[in-house]
């Protein structure tokens, strides 16, 4: 072949990949108002809201400016560390769920950077969750920090009736952490095909 037939060929094939690489670049990324990506529903509704709990926030910036829909939405709230960076949250569901991925919002450099997620581990504290092995782990980087879902390993998270988040570091290693949004995308059990779930956005 030669180089000029290369390079015409060169300029048949980029062009659709890259709008396919675009386009899925896109979809990585979460809306403000969006309520599902693809099949998987933001998990919102499913949350056991009596049994939430957050180790070490501060008082004045809890947990319930991250997770509750209207709050989360406003860039002026964020749930805060207190004593240091570390933030230990556990989401427990009013029924099971699986969950597809995870979306963590924060600042440029307060954000959260490790994260470690355990399904289905009751009552964990700073104290001993160095002792059990997540069921997933993820190093935020600044796209996730700013919408693009968190995968997760799919197997792990099958039969969910309760999710602890824990928030190790940020991004700066400063004092404090600051988490804007959190949302939880996947679906319940007993709907696996979508049936009855309130669908808002569509992508």
């Amino acid at each position: 072949m030669s180089a000029s037939e290369s390079a015409i060929l060169r300029n048949q094939v980029s062009p659709p990949f890259f709008k396919v690489s675009s386009f899925l670049d896109t979809l990585c990324f979460v809306s403000e108002n969006t309520r599902e990506i693809g099949n998987w529903v933001d998990l919102l509704d499913f949350i056991d809201w009596s049994g939430v709990e957050c180790l070490n926030q501060n008082s004045s910036h809890s947990l319930a400016n991250a997770l509750k829909q209207g709050y989360r939405e406003d860039e002026g709230l964020n749930l805060e560390s207190d004593a240091d960076e570390q933030l230990l949250i556990y989401i427990p569901f009013n029924q099971v769920v699986k969950l597809h991925s995870i979306v963590i919002q924060g600042p440029e450099e307060e954000g959260p950077k490790t994260v470690k997620l355990f399904a289905n581990r009751e009552h964990m504290g700073f104290s001993n969750v160095g002792d059990f092995p997540p069921s997933d782990s993820a190093e935020l980087s600044p796209d996730n920090l700013k919408g693009k879902p968190v995968v997760l390993k799919y197997v792990k998270f099958q039969n969910v009736r309760s999710l602890t988040i824990f928030i190790e570091d940020n991004q700066s290693g400063s004092e404090i952490t600051k988490v804007q949004k959190i949302a939880l995308y996947g679906t319940t059990v007993e709907t696996t095909d979508m049936k009855g779930l309130k669908k808002i956005e569509d992508h």
